[in-house]
């Protein structure tokens, strides 16, 4: 790995050319994650996150490599985008009710063949079978397990709210309701344990509550690998032919990847490994995208001002959706306007030796969200641009 300094210098290099605001993707750094993704897999294969992506021609060159296979979506029109661009293997993560897709999906034997619908409520097959105007193609069906861990009776939750399915006869009954329903097929089983895979474990300057997300890491990976596993046995009693089971993310790929029941693994942040994945202990990657924003003035001594740099990441709001200022290493905001719509002051004594014109280089807090930013990724090798990629939103796609 080349030192912050030498990254920055190369980045600056290769993009002398264009007008900042700009966004990056290393491939260097890009395919050394990827590379340590399937390592860290142990030979299960590798389901990428496109919303972790959101780039059709980096979902098609991680997807060439060795150890990955297939996508995880997050839209039904994403994912009937995605199938008529000829990839054959979608599996869309969360429920939809886009009766226009559905539709769409019901009438096209090639796309209801490469796409997988979530589904963990017989409500959603109704909703299936009312929009199918016509279409009579089989609608291939993935269930989702709720891993939320549950601790004192219930009284306290840790995880996310996903399924309402938990224990195993409920798996399996929603199974059996599918499997007697004409049109309808179940072909995998997904379970995201976004408590595990999404929550760094190692925060800087915190070693108790980085302590205490270890053991509740700890307790949730054990009850949910006993959970999982019996909820397999019993779908399976159901669906012999089950096609997958997945599980997992960028956070859990080695724990989750160990685990018998499981068939393969999803991942998608940690090729572009945003900030919010610096904090694990278990791996660690290259930022490889990144975004660079110009510096428009100087207020004074100590500070520069940089064009824009407001993307803040969804989730619970704090300083943790905030890009950080990542090259010159040491600027900070100004807690009094940290990163703004059109202007961004950044402060330390960086900003010194920083004149008009100049670049801060930045890594988002999350990974795709980058993307909805920007129209172009410019992919470096070295310090050269080598090509560019248009992001979903230059390619005219603004699913969500």
């Amino acid at each position: 790995m080349n030192s912050p300094a030498t990254d920055r210098a190369r980045y600056d290099r290769a993009t002398a050319h264009l007008d900042a605001p700009l966004a990056i993707v290393d491939l260097d750094a890009f395919d050394a994650n990827a590379d340590d993704l399937v390592r860290r897999a142990a030979g299960k294969p590798v389901r990428v996150a496109s919303k972790s992506v959101r780039c059709r021609a980096l979902l098609e060159r991680v997807l060439a490599r060795p150890g990955f296979a297939g996508i995880m979506s997050y839209t039904l029109a994403e994912s009937l985008w995605l199938a008529r661009s000829g990839f054959e293997d979608v599996l869309l993560a969360y429920p939809s009710t886009d009766r226009a897709g559905f539709g769409e999906l019901a009438n096209d034997a090639k796309l209801a063949g490469a796409v997988t619908v979530m589904v963990d409520d017989p409500a959603q097959l109704d909703l299936i079978d009312a929009a199918r105007d016509g279409g009579d193609e089989e609608i291939r069906v993935c269930l989702e397990l709720d891993t939320s861990l549950r601790l004192f009776g219930g009284r306290v939750r840790v995880g996310a709210r996903r399924s309402p399915l938990r224990e195993p006869a409920q798996l399996a009954g929603l199974a059996r309701a599918v499997a007697s329903r004409p049109g309808f097929r179940v072909v995998g089983l997904m379970a995201y344990e976004g408590h595990v895979a999404g929550v760094g474990d190692s925060l800087v300057g915190r070693p108790l509550r980085s302590r205490t997300i270890r053991l509740m890491q700890g307790a949730a990976r054990k009850e949910l690998a006993e959970r999982r596993a019996a909820v397999v046995r019993a779908v399976r009693a159901v669906v012999p032919d089950l096609e997958f089971v997945n599980g997992g993310g960028t956070g859990s790929v080695q724990q989750t990847a160990a685990e018998e029941a499981v068939t393969e693994v999803a991942a998608g942040s940690g090729l572009y490994m945003p900030r919010l994945f610096d904090n694990y202990t278990s791996f660690s990657g290259r930022p490889a995208a990144l975004f660079a924003q110009p510096v428009v003035r100087r207020p004074g001594v100590g500070v520069v001002t940089v064009l824009g740099g407001g993307y803040p990441a969804s989730g619970a709001a704090g300083t943790d959706r905030l890009p950080v200022p990542y090259l010159p290493q040491g600027l900070r905001y100004d807690p009094q306007e940290g990163a703004g719509e059109v202007q961004t002051p950044l402060l330390g004594s960086p900003a010194d030796d920083l004149l008009i014109g100049d670049r801060v280089w930045f890594r988002h807090a999350k990974a795709g969200e980058l993307c909805e930013r920007f129209d172009t990724l410019h992919l470096i090798e070295g310090d050269r641009v080598t090509d560019s990629a248009a992001t979903y939103r230059g390619e005219g796609r603004t699913f969500l």
